[in-house]
């Protein structure tokens, strides 16, 4: 496939995340101010977690261009760029702000069971199996933020759940600058790849490619539905 053939299956899949019975759940269930600091402390550990797993398939990587995209990613993400001076879990913990959370509320935060099993996933499918795998493991994830994709389902992650703190807990955008953020930093790291997966995605390739994003794609349904359950038990 070329890269817009990639696109449009990778998109297919976020589509098909993004409207999952899991997802409506998750999006249904009314925002507390004690929901709230739960999704954002366990978005944290997933945040940190991912750090790890995009240095694993930058380790297990043999093309020098596919580390350079990697560390330009992670540099964004972990040293600066144009929505923060200090990398993006800054902005996890500018936002937990608003809802109460301190640093350390953020920093110490403790996982629930459910997001201990897919962090552990994650982790083995980037540091055990073919980087081609943890790449498309760690990168379709970031497909479900793209509101350009995901705009007439009500648009991506960020943006849908962004607007339900704001309608419930009666706070603005500009107290949400990790979402704020990610509305527009994913759309630049789904891009990011694109190029790989039309290089490298051929023959049995591009069979490996697909099974490692579907499963990513599970694996992400799994954490929101136990981040609903987790929620549904918070008054």
């Amino acid at each position: 496939m070329d890269a817009n053939g990639w696109s449009a299956v990778f998109g297919e899949l976020a589509r098909q995340t993004m409207t999952s019975p899991e997802l409506e759940r998750y999006f249904s269930i009314p925002i507390t101010s004690a929901r709230a600091q739960l999704i954002l402390k366990q978005l944290s550990l997933y945040v940190r977690h991912r750090r790890d797993c995009w240095a694993y398939v930058s380790g297990n990587s043999p093309v020098l261009s596919v580390k350079q995209k990697i560390l330009g990613h992670e540099y964004e993400e972990v040293i600066r760029d144009q929505h923060s001076e200090h990398g993006h879990l800054d902005l996890i913990i500018r936002q937990g702000k608003c809802i109460g959370l301190s640093a350390d509320d953020i920093l110490n935060a403790r996982p629930i069971a459910s997001t201990t099993a897919t962090l552990y996933a994650w982790g083995w499918m980037c540091k055990k199996k073919h980087w081609l795998e943890g790449l498309a493991a760690m990168t379709m994830t970031e497909w479900n933020q793209d509101d350009r994709l995901l705009g007439d389902l009500g648009g991506g992650h960020a943006y849908r759940m962004g607007q339900r703190w704001v309608e419930h807990l009666g706070i603005t955008w500009d107290d949400l600058p990790n979402w704020k953020a990610h509305r527009e930093a994913d759309k630049g790291h789904v891009d990011m790849f694109l190029p790989v997966w039309e290089e490298f995605g051929k023959g049995e390739n591009e069979k490996m490619i697909l099974q490692a994003a579907k499963e990513s794609e599970e694996l992400y349904r799994v954490y929101q539905a136990g981040l609903a359950d987790a929620m549904e038990r918070l008054s």
